[in-house]
């Protein structure tokens, strides 16, 4: 019943709900947040099937710009600037970390590098270039 499939949001490949990824193109799969939940199943089981914000977050990254060793391609003054280009970042499918650039544990002060996967470096730097108006 095609009801009960998920569609992949990349391939738009559809699976059976048992599917935890897309075999064509490696895409996470989710339930969508609004869709019913399968009425067979307790009340417990069908809030479960409800997208997790972790879920969406891994829905949103590109598996083209996963690969390689982390690189820096940011710079940001504290926590709240960093959280800031992560999410700029992940909104163009680019998952990123954020390191603390000095020694100890300073949760919201102090500078942070921004780094992603080699494959989605020069997307990354692209989503963050800007200039200044004249």
């Amino acid at each position: 019943m095609e009801g009960d499939l998920i569609v992949c949001p990349t391939c738009a490949r559809a699976h059976p709900p048992s599917e935890r990824f897309c075999e064509a193109c490696g895409m996470p799969l989710v339930h969508p947040a609004d869709a019913a939940s399968p009425s067979h199943l307790p009340w417990r089981a069908k809030r479960e099937h409800v997208a997790s914000e972790r879920q969406q977050t891994a829905r949103k990254i590109k598996p083209q710009y996963t690969e390689g060793e982390l690189v820096k391609v940011a710079h940001a003054e504290n926590e709240p600037e960093a959280e800031f280009i992560a999410g700029l970042l992940l909104e163009e499918g680019i998952p990123c970390l954020l390191r603390n650039s000095i020694g100890g544990y300073s949760p919201m002060i102090g500078p942070r590098e921004i780094m992603v996967p080699a494959s989605g470096a020069q997307a990354a730097r692209e989503a963050l270039k800007w200039e200044r108006p004249a």
